[in-house]
């Protein structure tokens, strides 16, 4: 993802305060609804219930590279995927696809990511990796760094191609590190005035919130290895500041 350029959403701070969807119903509703095959098959595999430890739910860690960062006006220019758990990533499992994004590919995005325009005219599109991308997801709950990005690009994009939008559960490492520091209190007025004491917001972007956790730098925007960060990421969130019994509604959204 371009987290580089990418802009806190306010919205997110809050999001543990609301109430988590039960998913698992969720999934049997929309098996039942959906038209498209592919789609159903995803439903049909089911969901976890919320109420599952974290540390026994089948995740998946997901990136997506995308032409920009308006999820209506730019497309998608590859995913990345892994299998792993609390305990575990399975990195030889990785998948990873570059697809012809329906939108020109900018200059600017291309030295972001490096996927050349001679690279995506040769590349599937993202039709015809629909059905081995939602295979390999199904039944997993997907791991990604800005959960609004991820989400909003996948649902117009099946939308645009067979006229029906997704819904997945996800958990949102940089909404975790959101309700750490985005939830600071200011300082006070006499501080701010007489000590010239003022608050730089903490950077919750990815490679900034592996920093705080000791984790390497990894270079970025190539979408397995953003997939590989933000798992390592939640490992260490949840090693730090959270617990593996915990309920998964406390995570997911």
């Amino acid at each position: 993802m371009l987290h580089g350029s990418l802009l806190y959403l306010p919205s997110q701070a809050k999001a543990s305060t609301r109430q988590s969807l039960d998913w698992a119903g969720r999934f049997q509703s929309l098996a039942a609804q959906t038209t498209d095959p592919r789609l159903r098959a995803y439903y049909a595999a089911g969901m976890v219930s919320g109420q599952t430890p974290l540390g026994e739910v089948p995740l998946m860690a997901m990136d997506v590279e995308t032409t920009g960062l308006n999820p209506a006006r730019d497309g998608i220019v590859s995913i990345g995927i892994l299998p792993m758990t609390l305990n575990r990533i399975e990195a030889s499992r990785a998948k990873h696809w570059i697809v012809q994004p329906h939108v020109p590919m900018a200059d600017a995005s291309i030295v972001l990511h490096g996927i050349t325009h001679s690279q995506v005219a040769d590349a599937p599109k993202l039709i015809d990796i629909l059905e081995p991308l939602l295979q390999a997801i199904a039944g997993h709950v997907l791991v990604v760094h800005c959960r609004a990005i991820e989400r909003s690009f996948l649902n117009n994009a099946l939308t645009r191609m067979i006229n029906e939008p997704i819904e997945m559960p996800m958990i949102d490492t940089m909404e975790l590190e959101a309700r750490l520091y985005r939830n600071q209190p200011m300082p006070s007025w006499w501080d701010r005035w007489f000590h010239n004491k003022t608050v730089k917001p903490v950077s919750i972007r990815l490679a900034d919130s592996r920093a705080r956790y000791g984790l390497p730098f990894y270079n970025p925007h190539h979408a397995v290895t953003d997939a590989l960060a933000t798992a390592e990421l939640l490992q260490a969130q949840v090693a730090h500041r959270f617990n593996a019994h915990s309920a998964l509604d406390n995570f997911w959204r």
